[in-house]
């Protein structure tokens, strides 16, 4: 099993990764809409097996998470550029863990990113590296203010049983606080990418202002993307659940790992 630096980034390094500069461009505008964040405790010796050479697993109170957003992707369009009808808006589903490169940048790692666009599937494996499958998905909200979310993945040619989920904002909306759980899983402003045909990895900046958070009930979920990429599926519910309005993002240009 892949060994790991145990020493996390200090607080001033993870607001650093929001107040400094981007290192490069921005590419991209959108807005993150109607998120759900379930997070689980996971062993980190299980995610440091997964992770590929140049990243480290990042661990609040001793433990790597994982977790399964839902959410809406809208507004999507290069820099300079009008959204277009039809291509800016969409549904995705991603499991992700959370990472340290080289330089000790903090930042996520997605095992997949489900959505109902082709062209989003194309256009982000080939331009950024990212792990983008299509699948069927549905969203709505009802008139209690309960969001229904529902996902069928494909593997093998193959259209798998449907993952469904529910949730309803509840409490009070804040920013998370630099050193809660809270901003250690959502407040990440950066992503690394799956390496590239020659093997690289792959860093890019994703710039938003800090998240307006509250907590969660989640009256349905699935698990199943744990299993989808070699994980066991938890027993017991999430450790952490939180749901957010969203953030309207600006996405940077990619550079090399260890060229930051």
């Amino acid at each position: 099993m892949k060994t790991w630096a145990r020493t996390a980034p200090t607080p001033e390094q993870r607001l650093a990764e929001r107040d400094n500069p981007a290192d490069g461009p921005v590419l991209l505008h959108m807005q993150w809409r109607d998120l759900l964040f379930l997070h689980w405790r996971v062993d980190p010796g299980l995610v440091q097996a997964t992770l590929p050479d140049g990243l480290t697993v990042d661990c609040f109170d001793g433990a790597a998470w994982l977790g399964i957003v839902p959410f809406h992707m809208k507004g999507v369009r290069p820099r300079g550029c009008p959204a277009v009808p039809g291509l800016s808006a969409f549904l995705e589903l991603n499991l992700r863990t959370y990472a340290v490169d080289r330089a000790g940048r903090p930042g996520v790692w997605f095992y997949t990113l489900e959505t109902n666009d082709r062209v989003a599937v194309f256009m982000a494996r080939t331009f950024f590296h990212l792990a983008y499958r299509f699948a069927r998905l549905e969203s709505r909200c009802d008139e209690e203010g309960t969001f229904h979310y529902t996902c069928r993945s494909r593997r093998a040619a193959a259209w798998l049983p449907e993952q469904a989920f529910s949730w309803r904002p509840a409490g009070k909306v804040s920013t998370p606080l630099p050193g809660s759980l809270a901003f250690f899983l959502l407040e990440r402003y950066r992503l690394f990418t799956s390496p590239d045909r020659r093997g690289r990895l792959h860093t890019g900046q994703v710039r938003h202002s800090p998240y307006p958070v509250q907590e969660a009930e989640a009256g349905r979920y699935s698990t199943r993307l744990f299993s989808l990429h070699g994980f066991a599926e938890p027993e017991g519910p999430p450790d952490a659940v939180h749901a957010s309005t969203g953030v309207d993002v600006a996405a940077h240009s990619l550079q090399g790992l260890g060229t930051g």
